[in-house]
This record gives C-alpha cells, sequence and structure tokens, in this order.
C-alpha cells in the first residue's frame, strides 16, 4: 500500500457518499445541501483521480496494481454517478448506456491487446482524455444542478454530457481502428 493506492482507494469509497446523499430521508438535508454534498463528494473523488497519478510518477511509486486499480475506479465513479443522473432524470439514459457501454468494451479490448502484448496499440489518447475532461465536468455540473451567479448549470451540463457522449463514440471508434490490425490477426 502506497500514497498514490490509497487515494484511489479512497475514491471509491467516495462513491457511496455521493450516491448516498440523494437516498438520505426526507428532511435530513434540503434538495439544495443533498445537491452540494453529492458535488463536493464527487469533486473530491475527481482530484484524487488526477492526484493519485500525479504521486505514482512524481514519488516512483507506479504499480501493476495501482495500475489495475484507478481505471477500476474512474469506471465505478463516473458509472454510479450516471446511474444516479438518469435516476433523478438529470441525464438521458442513452448517453449514459453510451459512456458506460464505451468503459466497458474498450477495458475489455485493452485487455485483449495486453494479452497479445499489443497493449501500446491502445495507449490512452488525447481525444481520450478531452472525453474524460467533458464529462467530469458534466457529471459535476449535473450533480449540482442549480443555477450558480447567473449561469445556467443544468444547460451547461446537458450540453457537456453530450459533447462527452459524441467524444466517447469518437475514441471508442478511435481505439478500435488503433487495434484493428491485431483484431484482424
Amino acid at each position: 500500500m502506497n500514497l498514490p493506492n490509497f487515494l484511489t482507494w479512497l475514491r471509491i469509497l467516495f462513491i457511496p457518499l455521493v450516491i448516498g446523499v440523494f437516498y438520505l430521508p426526507a428532511g435530513w438535508l434540503s434538495p439544495m445541501q443533498t445537491n452540494l454534498f453529492a458535488t463536493a463528494f464527487f469533486i473530491i473523488a475527481a482530484i484524487t483521480d488526477w492526484l493519485d497519478g500525479y504521486l505514482a510518477r512524481k514519488l516512483d511509486q507506479t504499480s501493476a496494481f495501482g495500475a489495475f486499480l484507478d481505471p477500476v475506479a474512474d469506471k465505478l465513479m463516473v458509472a454510479a454517478a450516471l446511474i444516479v443522473l438518469v435516476e433523478l432524470d438529470r441525464t438521458h439514459s442513452v448517453i449514459a448506456l453510451i459512456i458506460i457501454g464505451r468503459e466497458i468494451a474498450i477495458s475489455a479490448l485493452r485487455e485483449w491487446m495486453a494479452k497479445a502484448g499489443k497493449s501500446g496499440s491502445v495507449a490512452v489518447s488525447f481525444i481520450g482524455k478531452l472525453k474524460t475532461a467533458l464529462q467530469m465536468i458534466a457529471i459535476t455540473l449535473l450533480l449540482y444542478w442549480e443555477p450558480l451567479a447567473g449561469l445556467p448549470i443544468q444547460l451547461l451540463g446537458h450540453i457537456l454530457i453530450t459533447l462527452a457522449a459524441l467524444l466517447t463514440m469518437v475514441s471508442m471508434f478511435y481505439y478500435l481502428r488503433m487495434a484493428a490490425k491485431t483484431l484482424r490477426e
């Protein structure tokens, strides 16, 4: 156990907090407080996502276990948040299916490519990183849901999650194209 892996586990532990505040008994929190707490927990979890990778490289504490656990934690966090957002009618189920489906498909592709000794063929691309950034911002806005300083948070969240879903499809086709030669063999 090192600090980067601890932060990854911490991110996993934040998932029930992000989700759980929406299921507290009526009256424990106002709707605004519920949105605020869920958003704060999600932001903290998202920061640990960046921080664990940074610290692993900076402290030279990368590990095979960390390389496995980090993307699992990311996918669990995003999938859980999307499912709740669908249930709250803050995003469409098609968007959630696109994003979650792509994550499952690309994870399987990466695992298969690694077994074939070709994991470099499906290394993370710029478009994948851009997709992730838009997705995290969009989920944050959709969790918060309330207008903020005159900004239409709901509209911005919907626009960004739609763009993230489009980039999700583009990145999936990019990864499939990168792996096509090995897939044909």
